[in-house]
């Protein structure tokens, strides 16, 4: 099981580790700056860490020591001549890519980059950023259309899927040279009648893969949940006890009939439904959920968790979830009951087992 867990705030990057008092700050690292997405590489025990310095913009550090010394690498970029002639605003997701020191970045606006050599350097995939379909592309909580949710297959390098805000999910099967729509099933209740189907202004809001059956996989949409059994070719419409709003899934790793979602009240008030923090968990591929409270607030919380908000660790027992308002929480038991962490931390955009 995973005794550490990186959680990245408004005010720096917090590095948690599991003693006998319970889940405790081991080390904080840059202090005072948006950490918006944190990465540990399993594979090497690398960690990076996104940040953005507002006015300076987006920058990428990495670890080899387990956050003990750091050292800021190259950042993600759109080449010169890149049609519309963009700026990377921030790195909005960082996953690990099929061969080891290939890291995949997602930014807003939505680009994916790839690096080969642990950040050095950097490369937009051209062939997602060309398709078509980007002109109707748009803002999902940004202004501009970002990537969240990156999946490479772990039996197949070439396989990776993305999802985007607002730009529904994509695949390639060739490491990035063409690009295909995997959205048949989800809608967009927020759009007309008549665009209520199209592939490419559906807005996810978070993707997850089960480790063990790559092809499940899970999506908190705007306006309901999904599952596919297909890596992604068909979805399924979940029916959630709470609430059909809400922005983080996290998939078990090993069980690919068991989810967590964490439900919200609406697009427009965004914070828990009746003032109650809970999350709802599923064992048969959602044609059921519980929902999960112990140790949770149960009246007056306002805590809502963003997208990365909510992982799980590879033995599927344990759980970190933080909220906007500072609150951390951690299971060792599925989800079945959680501690608040007695840290009084800044808002919260991401949380990662290491």
């Amino acid at each position: 099981m995973a005794d550490r867990a990186l959680v990245s705030t408004r005010k720096g990057l917090f590095v948690f580790r599991l003693t006998k008092q319970g889940w405790t700050i081991a080390s904080s690292h840059f202090g005072g700056t948006p950490v918006t997405i944190a990465l540990h590489d399993a594979r090497d025990r690398a960690i990076y860490a996104a940040l953005n310095h507002g006015h300076f913009g987006p920058k990428l550090h990495r670890s080899d020591d387990g956050g003990a010394n750091w050292v800021e690498v190259a950042t993600p970029a759109f080449p010169p001549g890149c049609e519309a002639n963009p700026t990377l605003k921030q790195v909005w997701s960082l996953a690990a890519g099929g061969q080891p020191g290939t890291i995949l970045a997602g930014g807003i606006p939505a680009g994916l980059f790839r690096s080969d050599d642990k950040g050095a350097s950097w490369k937009l995939v051209d062939a997602l950023w060309n398709v078509p379909e980007r002109a109707c592309w748009f803002g999902g909580g940004y202004d501009e259309a970002g990537v969240h949710s990156i999946l490479s297959d772990p039996r197949d390098a070439k396989h990776i899927t993305v999802a985007i805000s607002c730009g529904g999910v994509w695949e390639t099967k060739d490491a990035g040279a063409k690009w295909h729509l995997r959205t048949e099933g989800l809608y967009a209740a927020y759009m007309p009648p008549e665009q209520k189907f199209d592939s490419a202004i559906q807005d996810p809001h978070r993707m997850a893969q089960c480790g063990a059956d790559p092809d499940v996989l899970w999506i908190q949409h705007h306006n309901g949940m999904f599952r596919s059994v297909n890596g992604g070719a068909q979805w399924s419409e979940l029916s959630p006890p709470v609430s059909k709003f809400g922005f983080a899934v996290a998939a078990h790793p090993n069980d690919a009939g068991t989810a967590w979602f964490v439900p919200a009240l609406s697009d427009e008030r965004r914070e828990p439904v009746d003032g109650r923090v809970v999350v709802n968990r599923t064992h048969d591929g959602g044609k059921s959920f519980e929902t999960l409270t112990q140790g949770l607030p149960s009246e007056d919380a306002y805590d809502l968790v963003y997208r990365h908000g909510l992982d799980v660790d590879e033995s599927g027992q344990r759980l970190v979830m933080g909220s906007t308002t500072g609150g951390l929480w951690f299971s060792s038991d599925s989800g079945d009951s959680w501690n608040i962490s007695q840290a009084r931390l800044p808002p919260i955009y991401a949380v990662t087992f290491a």
